[in-house]
């Protein structure tokens, strides 16, 4: 079993960047897909980026590809979401999620078996 916390949420102006950070314990990081999900208030939870076990394949939402980017550090036990030219739709409460997996990258949120507490994330227009 492993337990998430995500860090690095904050506001910032349409423009902007942040990184955020998930940091695991309690289990083999490596085996772990891990993923990214927002949800904005009065919408679904939808999906953003999510990366293999290994690094080594990766995928986006439509709405973020060119500006975010997911990596993991397996060594620190660390996923992130570089995020970059923000928008003020962008706005939401990120989570990170694991499940462990060595089949790939997952999108479902259902595939998704250990979840963190979110950070919140505010862009201003």
């Amino acid at each position: 079993q492993v337990q998430l916390v995500e860090s690095g949420g904050g506001l910032v102006q349409a423009g902007g960047s942040l990184r955020l950070s998930c940091a695991a314990s309690g289990g083999t990081f490596s085996g772990y897909a891990m993923g990214w999900f927002r949800q904005a208030p009065g919408k679904e939870r939808e999906f953003v980026a999510g990366i293999s076990w290994s690094g080594g394949n990766t995928n986006y939402a439509d709405s973020v590809k060119g500006r975010f980017t997911i990596s993991r550090d397996n060594g620190k036990k660390t996923a992130y979401l570089q995020m970059s030219s923000l928008k003020p739709e962008d706005t939401a409460v990120y989570y990170c999620a694991a499940r462990w997996s060595y089949s790939g990258v997952l999108v479902q949120s259902n595939e998704y078996a250990y979840w963190g507490q979110g950070t919140q994330v505010t862009v201003s227009s």
